[in-house]
């Protein structure tokens, strides 16, 4: 049974949330009322994905999310907020948010944003079965995709799950143009205009990753999509 983080304010919603997601998706849920008490629960035992609601007393949600992320980079994270600005949203990917969702929503849709984020965080932790390469030598870094890690001599920088598939598709393609429809729907399985702007956020993490060998360079090629170049 997966374990999930609540955080919401709301009483009533977050009971209703709670339930329902327990019920239906048969996963075991730990509520929390602030952003405070989520910290706290977060600290004590690990959890399969965290779903922080960003409106909220003490500490808010990307304040929580910021923190968390300090602590584990790789945990699926689902913020939700009653804002719908595209700020907000950036915002969300920049803290290393997985997905957003703005309320009201139908708890359905929750459900299958939640499925969805444990499909693909499952068969990243799983060994890779194809015949595809998993670890790749960028420069003077080393990146493992299926540990989810970059290595330079004695710093290790942890990935995101979207991050590491991203960076594994430009390797893949390394010194080739990997074009954006093919990570958009090989990633986010469709490549409508916000999961595009999401990926350039992730894209741009990877650059700030990599950022400190000159021979390392991830270059955008008008109209098509990105290049790995390795010197």
């Amino acid at each position: 049974m997966k374990k999930i983080l609540l955080v919401e304010d709301d009483p009533n919603l977050g009971l209703l949330l709670q339930d329902y997601l327990q019920l239906k998706g048969k996963f075991d849920v730990v509520l929390c009322k602030d952003g405070e008490e989520g910290l706290r629960a977060f600290t004590k035992q690990v959890y399969d994905l965290l779903i922080l609601d960003v409106m909220m007393p003490k500490k808010d949600g990307f304040t929580l999310g910021k923190e968390i992320r300090k602590i584990n980079a790789g945990v699926p994270i689902i913020f939700a907020t009653a804002k719908a600005m595209i700020e907000d949203k950036t915002q969300a990917f920049n803290l290393g948010g997985d997905d957003y969702i703005t309320k009201p929503f139908r708890i359905e849709e929750l459900l299958l944003r939640i499925n969805a984020l444990l499909k693909r965080t499952d068969k990243t932790d799983k060994k890779v079965t194809d015949d595809s390469p998993t670890q790749f030598k960028l420069g003077s870094y080393s990146f493992d995709y299926t540990m989810q890690m970059i290595t330079r001599g004695d710093a290790h920088q942890k990935l995101s799950t979207k991050e590491a598939e991203l960076l594994r598709l430009l390797c893949l393609r390394k010194n080739e143009v990997l074009t954006r429809e093919e990570a958009l729907l090989n990633i986010w399985h469709d490549d409508n205009y916000f999961n595009g702007r999401s990926m350039d956020v992730f894209l741009s993490k990877i650059r700030k990753y990599l950022r400190d060998d000159s021979s390392v360079e991830i270059i955008n090629v008008h109209g098509r999509g990105y290049k790995l170049l390795i010197n």
